[in-house]
């Protein structure tokens, strides 16, 4: 079974005051884009781990089957919490599990698909785009425990550096790996 987390529960703070999960891509909310490209994709399980402004943003969130929602209470310790709140919700049947990033929309099911096929090649599959290591990370469920002892904004950055040898880094030639939209530039680029 292959799991999917998609960390939304930031603060948006380099929106000055917009949400940017909100805000609109072609009429349709990023929320929506970044939600609907891995649930096209072939994962089993989404959960959706939301924390500020969870009311908002979950009246985005149509009902399915594979979607999980659940509150980080801790997200203003940054992204650790998250993707720990994440993990905890795992299905006991999950194999490996991506953490995906709220803010990424342009990433579809092609790539998701690419990733999962070489989920038992290595521990840790990286997207990376011209050498640029991109998102989603797909980790085997093996990871899990190392993962679950980060701390702070970082993300899993530091279980990347500690566990080289288990990475595999595999060519997308596609730099919406590498595209999140935290800017209003970001957003302003696509028009």
């Amino acid at each position: 079974m292959i799991s999917s987390i998609l960390l939304a529960a930031g603060e948006s703070k380099r929106m000055k005051g917009d949400n940017k999960l909100t805000k609109e891509i072609n009429g349709i909310p990023l929320i929506r884009h970044s939600i609907d490209n891995i649930l096209s994709s072939s994962i089993d399980e989404l959960i959706i781990v939301l924390g500020y402004q969870k009311e908002i943003i979950k009246n985005f969130i149509d009902e399915n089957d594979k979607i999980k929602i659940v509150f980080n209470n801790q997200f203003k310790t940054g992204m650790a919490s998250s993707i720990k709140s994440g993990i905890k919700n795992l299905s006991t049947k999950t194999e490996a599990f991506f953490i995906c990033l709220g803010d990424m929309p342009m990433i579809n099911k092609h790539i998701y698909n690419d990733l999962i096929k070489h989920v038992n090649n290595k521990e840790i599959i990286i997207p990376t785009y011209k050498k640029q290591q991109g998102n989603p990370i797909l980790f085997s469920i093996k990871m899990k425990n190392e993962i679950m002892n980060i701390e702070g904004d970082v993300g899993a950055k530091e279980i990347l550096k500690k566990n080289k040898d288990k990475i595999l880094n595999l060519e997308i030639n596609d730099q919406s790996i590498i595209k999140g939209f935290d800017t209003q530039d970001n957003f302003n680029s696509l028009y």
